[in-house]
């Protein structure tokens, strides 16, 4: 699995902008099947890129929160 780590600038947004323009590529369906499948690896490498900086982020805010013995923790409430 791909590590992130401090030597390697990861953008967590320009990734996702990459991987959304990868499937609109994709879901046009005029791409060679060499094209669609050089796209897909890309897109998965993407998808994992971005797995890990998201277990990095929860691990790190479950670790400041556990610092404070969770006295600052608050439900995760969506606003509409």
């Amino acid at each position: 699995m791909t590590q992130l780590n401090n030597k390697t600038k990861f953008d967590f947004n320009k990734s996702i902008a990459n991987l959304e323009k990868i499937v609109q590529t994709m879901e046009a369906g005029d791409l060679s099947l060499e094209s669609a499948l050089k796209n897909y690896e890309k897109g998965i490498t993407l998808v994992r890129e971005c797995q890990v900086a998201l277990n990095q982020a929860e691990q790190k805010i479950a670790l400041l929160s556990k610092q404070d013995n969770y006295q600052n923790e608050q439900p995760f409430e969506v606003e509409d």
